[in-house]
C-alpha cells in the first residue's frame, strides 16, 4: 500500500463522531504537522481519506511535566522522545475506498491510468486514476481499527479523490494544492455551477483573485455563461493588484477577448480606465418597479406609507408611474389624492425622494432602445458579460441596477426554461447561467431576502438554469435559508465568531473544521466545502499570475503585449471590413 513511504504514526483512539486520536511515532517531528494537512490511514479493509484538524503535546507521566528537563540537556530530551513525551494528533475522516481500486504492478503502478512520466519515471508519484470515475468514493460510516498505521497522502490519493483538470469525463479546474504538496485540487465545474455557490472572507484575503479564478475556469471549460455585477471595476478589464509597488492584474475581457463583453454604467469612467469596445448601457424610469424600491428602501429613506402610495400610482399611471409622479404639481398631487384616496404627504415625500434618480448617470426617463435586451442576446449566443458602475458604486446605484436587470433576466429565464419542459426539444434548452454580486448581504439578509431576485434565485437552485455566486466579507449578513442553499462555499480567513458560524450553516461535523479556518494564513489560502468537491479541502489558491494568464488565456500573453493584441484585432477587423 505505503510502503514506499514511512508511517508517521498509529491510531490509539478516537470515534466517528468525534475523529481519530493518533500518536505519532518518535522519529516524526510535531512541528512538521500543520492543521489543514491531508494523511491517509490504512484500515484492514478500507483506505480512510483524512484532515489534520489539530495538533497536541502528551506526557506519559505528570513528574515529567513537574520537572522538565533543562532547556540545555539535549540528551535528556531524546531519551524522553516518543516514551516520556510524544506528539498526537486529531483526524477527521472524509472518505474511505478500498485499496483493490487501485491496480498495482511491480513497476508501481498499473498503465491503466495516465501517468505524467515527463522524466521517464514510473511510480506512486506519476500515477493519475483514468477516470475518477473509476473509484468509489464512499462516505465514512466506520473507523480503522487500533494501531492502524497514518501516512502522507500521495499524489496518487489525491488524483483518487479530485481528478484532474484534463479528465475527458468531467469539466475539472485546478482551483489550487494542498499546503504541503505540489498536485493540483480540482473543482467539478459541472456540480459548481448547477447550485449557487460562495466566495467568503475579510477584506483584503482574495476574494476578488478567488472569483476571477472561478469565472477564468468557467469560461474556459464553457460551463456556464456568467453575468457578473462588476462593483468595483475589478473583473472585466485591469484591477490594481495588492502590495507595496503597484502592478496590475488581467481581466476577464483581456484573457478572452472574443467571449467576454464589458457594458458600462458609466461610460465616461470606463474610458478614463482605457477600457476598450465597452458598451454604454442605461435603464429607464418605466423598468423600475415598487419591488426595486423595497429593496432600496433604507437608502432613500422611503418610508411603508410612501411605499403603499406608490402602488397606488403604480396602479394608476402603469409602468410610467415614476416619470407621471416626478413631473405632477402639488395641486396635481392634491386632486389625484382626492380622487384615489392616496396620501398627500407621503406622495410628496416619495416625489421629494425619487428625484435623487435623476443623480444617478444610467438612468433615463426613456431609452431609446432596451439594453437589457441586448445583454440578453448576448448571453443567449455564449457570451459573457460584465457590468461595470464605475462611479456610480454607491449602494444605491449598486442595489438598484443589479436587482433591476437581473429580475428582468430571471423572468426571460423562467420563460425559456417552461418552453423547454414543454417542448422536450434540446434547442430550446437554456445556457446555464450563473450571476456573480458582490455585497451579497445587502441583498440577501433576512430583513430583504423575500424582496430580491436573489433570494428567489438561491432558493430556486437550478430549476430555471440560474444560479449565484456571491461574494462577501460577512457571510452572517445572509439570510440562513440562503446560506443552506449555498452549494460550494469557498472561504478565507474569517475572524468573527457569527461570521465563522454562517459558513458551517447545514454542514454535516462543520465544528471540527472551524480550527482549520480560524488557522488559515491571510492570503492564498481557502477551505473548500460542498457540492463540487468530494470532501472539505484547504488549498492554496493558484496564483493569477503571468503563467496563469498562459495556461488559461486566449491570448498568449508573454508572445504579444497587450498594445499589440489590441493592433492585431484593430488590423483584423480592417480586413474583413468593420
Amino acid at each position: 500500500m505505503n510502503s514506499a513511504q514511512p508511517p508517521l504514526g498509529s491510531v490509539i483512539q478516537g470515534s466517528l463522531s468525534q475523529g481519530l486520536e493518533v500518536r505519532l511515532h518518535p522519529d516524526v517531528s510535531v512541528e512538521d504537522m500543520r492543521v489543514g494537512k491531508f494523511l491517509v490511514v490504512e484500515g484492514a479493509r478500507s483506505r480512510f481519506f483524512c484532515m489534520l484538524t489539530d495538533v497536541s503535546l502528551g506526557t506519559s507521566s505528570n513528574r515529567i511535566v513537574a520537572n522538565p528537563p533543562h532547556p540545555d540537556d539535549d540528551f535528556l530530551r531524546e531519551v524522553l522522545a516518543g516514551s516520556g513525551t510524544y506528539g498526537t494528533i486529531e483526524l477527521a475522516p472524509m472518505l474511505m475506498f478500498t485499496p483493490e481500486e487501485f491496480v498495482e504492478t511491480t513497476n508501481g503502478v498499473s498503465l491503466q491510468g495516465k501517468k505524467n512520466d515527463s522524466n521517464g519515471q514510473n511510480g506512486l508519484a506519476s500515477y493519475q486514476p483514468q477516470s475518477s470515475s473509476n473509484i468509489e468514493l464512499m462516505p465514512v460510516k466506520t473507523i480503522p481499527r487500533h494501531f492502524s498505521q497514518v501516512y502522507d497522502a500521495s499524489e496518487r490519493d489525491f488524483r483518487a479523490v479530485f481528478g484532474w483538470e484534463d479528465d475527458p469525463h468531467r469539466r475539472n479546474f485546478a482551483i489550487g494544492q494542498p499546503l504541503d504538496m505540489d498536485v493540483p485540487i480540482c473543482i467539478d465545474l459541472d456540480r459548481f455551477v448547477e447550485r449557487s455557490n460562495g466566495v467568503f472572507g475579510k477584506s483584503g484575503t482574495g476574494k476578488s483573485f478567488l472569483t476571477r479564478l472561478l469565472l477564468c475556469g468557467i469560461i474556459r471549460k464553457q460551463a456556464a455563461v456568467n453575468l457578473i455585477f462588476d462593483m468595483h471595476s475589478e473583473y472585466g478589464w485591469e484591477a490594481v493588484r495588492e502590495g507595496k509597488q503597484f502592478s496590475t492584474v488581467k481581466g476577464l475581457r483581456q484573457l478572452f477577448p472574443g467571449q467576454v463583453q464589458i457594458y458600462t454604467l458609466d461610460p465616461a469612467s470606463t474610458r478614463r480606465r482605457g477600457v476598450r469596445d465597452a458598451q454604454e448601457l442605461y435603464l429607464s424610469y418605466d423598468q423600475i418597479e415598487v419591488e426595486d424600491l423595497m429593496l432600496v428602501r433604507d437608502e432613500l429613506n422611503l418610508s411603508e406609507a410612501s411605499l403603499e402610495n406608490a402602488i397606488i400610482l403604480r396602479n394608476e399611471f402603469g409602468n410610467a408611474w415614476i416619470s407621471q409622479l416626478l413631473s405632477m404639481t402639488n395641486e396635481e398631487i392634491q386632486f389625484f389624492c382626492e380622487e384615489k384616496r392616496g396620501n398627500k404627504s407621503s406622495i410628496m415625500a416619495l416625489q421629494r425622494k425619487l428625484n435623487r434618480l435623476e443623480d444617478m448617470k444610467y438612468m433615463r426617463p426613456v431609452c431609446p432602445q432596451n439594453y437589457i435586451k441586448q445583454i440578453l442576446e448576448s448571453l443567449t449566443a455564449g457570451k459573457h458579460v460584465v457590468i461595470e458602475f464605475g462611479a456610480q458604486s454607491n449602494m444605491l446605484s449598486y442595489m438598484l441596477a443589479t436587482n433591476l436587470i437581473s429580475r428582468r433576466i430571471h423572468q426571460h429565464y423562467v420563460h425559456q426554461a417552461e418552453k423547454f419542459l414543454q417542448t422536450k426539444n434540446p434547442c430550446d434548452r437554456p445556457r446555464q447561467l450563473v450571476i456573480t454580486i458582490e455585497e451579497a448581504h445587502r441583498f440577501l439578509d433576512s430583513a430583504t431576502v423575500r424582496q430580491t431576485i436573489f433570494g428567489i434565485i438561491a432558493r430556486e437552485m437550478r430549476k430555471y438554469f440560474v444560479t449565484l455566486l456571491v461574494v462577501d466579507q460577512r457571510p452572517s449578513g445572509i439570510d440562513n435559508e440562503v446560506m443552506s442553499q449555498i452549494g460550494t462555499r469557498i472561504t478565507a480567513l474569517l475572524n468573527d465568531e457569527k461570521d465563522i458560524d454562517a459558513i458551517f450553516t447545514g454542514v454535516s461535523g462543520g465544528q471540527s473544521l472551524r480550527s482549520v479556518l480560524a488557522k488559515l494564513d491571510s492570503k492564498q489560502q481557502a477551505l473548500i466545502i460542498g457540492h463540487a468537491v468530494p470532501m472539505p479541502v484547504v488549498v492554496r489558491t493558484r496564483p493569477y499570475d503571468e503563467k496563469f494568464y498562459t495556461e488559461i488565456g486566449d491570448v498568449a500573453w508573454e508572445e504579444k503585449p497587450d498594445d499589440e493584441v489590441f493592433a492585431a484585432a484593430e488590423l483584423a477587423k480592417a480586413d474583413l471590413g468593420f
